[in-house]
């Protein structure tokens, strides 16, 4: 599947972009824990490529974007594309894919049951934004260091890279309890490689309200509508 990502990222352009994303970051003075990507995909595209590799993108997109990691992190080695990345784990790749099948299963509707949505594939949810938070900061990656100053990853390497992941939240990302594996010795976030993003909360509430607002009839004796909180990142 490695074969077939780098072969669809010549194809679609997207190799041309990630070689200038790069030309980015190499040409920045800013110190980097974690270099970001967003990779467009067409799941159509793709699944004509490889069947495959099309599926596992649109039911385990987190994994799958681990395998367009490993082939960019070749990339960027073999072409020396970012003189200061050290390792394939300063790498975060964000799939973006351009459409999902018009199929029903792909559409989330929290007013249909069951409420069958564990697992974390990509969906299609439309409703109305009826509020909206001001634009604030995350943080997308960090690196932490040992404190035992004996320990060989209290500098150096890039050991401990936290990065954040679609669905935590921030402390799985930056927190005080974090123990060196070497040592169990506590570590300490390097601030000067800490990766920021913007975040905004939007609250959405389901499209079929406009129906109930127009005073439209109902089959049903009674409903309930209620408001659902969408994370912008």
């Amino acid at each position: 599947m490695r074969e077939i990502s780098l072969v669809y990222l010549d194809r679609s352009g997207g190799l041309q972009k990630f070689v200038h994303d790069c030309k980015k970051y190499n040409d920045s003075k800013q110190s980097y824990a974690v270099y970001r990507f967003i990779i467009s995909i067409n799941p159509s595209d793709i699944a004509e490529l490889d069947a495959t590799l099309g599926n596992y993108i649109l039911h385990n997109p987190i994994q799958a974007a681990q395998i367009f990691q490993s082939v960019c992190f070749i990339a960027i080695k073999t072409l020396s594309l970012i003189e200061q990345l050290q390792t394939e784990d300063q790498i975060s790749i964000l799939l973006k894919p351009t459409h999902l099948p018009p199929l029903p299963s792909y559409l989330l509707s929290l007013s249909a049951f069951p409420f069958n949505y564990t697992s974390q594939r990509f969906y299609i949810s439309e409703g109305i934004a009826i509020a909206m938070g001001c634009v604030t900061k995350y943080t997308q990656g960090a690196r932490f260091l040992c404190t035992e100053e004996t320990c060989p990853f209290s500098e150096g390497r890039f050991r401990y890279i936290r990065v954040h992941m679609p669905g935590a939240t921030e402390s799985a990302t930056v927190r005080n309890d974090f123990v060196c594996s070497l040592c169990s010795s506590p570590l300490q976030e390097d601030m000067k490689f800490r990766v920021l993003g913007d975040k905004q909360i939007v609250e959405m509430i389901d499209a079929k309200v406009l129906n109930a607002l127009k005073g439209y009839s109902s089959d049903k004796s009674h409903f309930r509508i209620q408001t659902f909180t969408v994370f912008l990142r």
